[in-house]
């Protein structure tokens, strides 16, 4: 009769170790080989995942099979994931090239503005294509002035309407159709009103005041951001006023007209040369000087005509310089490019003339 007590059956172990018990995980009670001793005792370790969960692509919380009660949940602080140092985000990236373009004033670099950050010039002359067409002009301005008052009307309403439209170019705003029209209708205005008046200067000084009012009128109507408004109402007042200014042609004699006209054709064929800046400039001036002179022998003004083509020549490389500014594109150079020389022009020609006639 075996006196021992019973024992549970242990593993044999060959070895001649000591039998030991297989583990069991926390809260998983051992019973031979068999499930969990306790179920409900087993489930308080069982690892239950509530809350928020992360995509790892989109970093986006995405809610769980088992989110708690919004009314009984206790919020705690989460910690955003942790990003992978092979894998950056996309919108820590730098994005390439120029941003959108935009009226409401966000950050985007001009041309301008990277030229200068490559220490290049953002100033860019016309050359000589647009500088042959402004002679050219000037020329037929110079022809018709001797032919007569109707027929000088002809290349300046051309030179009025490639005024405005370059002006606005120039500025970056294009299509701008209803200032470039405003600025042409009031430089017809006031051809009209000289023709009129017998050719008074008090014309122009009237239609400029007219326009100008017009323009803030049409500007304070307008539904866009104040800035913009601002900038088009500059524009607008900036295009008529050069328009209508041209019409100083038209108020000049006519030997005025033919000195001045010359003088800042030879001008600016002179300002297109490779030469540089400074020298380029005495050359020019020096140039109209000649071509005054001898446009003046043409006329009654004689060698006084040098003075005035001098004059007329220093404001028509003001105008040049003012369409090579910031960069400009190609249109620019064959619209500002051309018109703003004859236009800046018409003012000495006009003042010049009336005092050495």
């Amino acid at each position: 009769m075996n006196d021992q007590p019973n024992r549970p059956h242990q593993p044999y172990d060959p070895y001649g170790q000591q039998p030991q018990a297989p583990q069991a995980w926390p809260g998983q009670g051992y019973q031979g080989h068999q499930g969990y001793e306790d179920p409900q005792a087993a489930q308080q370790y069982t690892q239950q995942w509530q809350g928020q969960t992360w995509e790892t692509q989109n970093h986006q919380a995405v809610p769980s099979a088992q989110a708690p009660d919004p009314e009984t949940a206790i919020l705690t602080p989460q910690s955003p994931p942790r990003r992978r140092p092979a894998a950056p985000a996309a919108a820590d990236a730098p994005a390439p090239g120029y941003g959108p373009a935009t009226v409401g004033g966000n950050t985007r670099v001009t041309d301008a503005q990277r030229a200068r950050a490559e220490g290049r010039s953002p100033i860019i002359e016309p050359g000589i294509q647009p500088a042959a067409l402004t002679a050219l002009l000037g020329l037929l301005l110079a022809g018709a002035a001797a032919v007569g008052t109707y027929v000088l009307l002809v290349p300046l309403v051309v030179l009025q309407a490639v005024t405005a439209a370059g002006w606005f170019r120039l500025n970056g705003m294009w299509p701008a159709r209803q200032g470039i029209a405003l600025g042409f209708a009031g430089a017809l205005a006031a051809d009209a009103a000289l023709l009129a008046s017998d050719r008074s200067p008090a014309a122009i000084l009237g239609t400029l005041g007219v326009w100008v009012l017009l323009a803030l009128v049409l500007q304070l109507r307008s539904h866009a951001d104040p800035d913009e408004r601002m900038y088009g109402l500059m524009a607008t007042v900036a295009a008529s006023a050069l328009a209508i200014v041209a019409g100083g042609y038209l108020a000049a004699a006519a030997d005025a007209v033919t000195v001045g006209a010359v003088a800042v054709a030879v001008a600016v064929l002179a300002r297109a040369l490779p030469l540089p800046t400074p020298a380029s400039v005495v050359v020019s001036l020096l140039a109209a000087a000649g071509g005054g002179i001898a446009a003046g022998q043409v006329t009654d003004l004689g060698t006084s005509g040098a003075l005035l083509g001098a004059g007329a020549a220093a404001c028509a490389l003001i105008g040049h310089r003012v369409a090579s500014y910031d960069y400009p594109s190609r249109f620019v150079h064959f619209t500002a490019g051309v018109a703003l020389p004859l236009a800046a022009a018409a003012p000495a020609v006009y003042v010049l003339g009336r005092a050495l006639a």
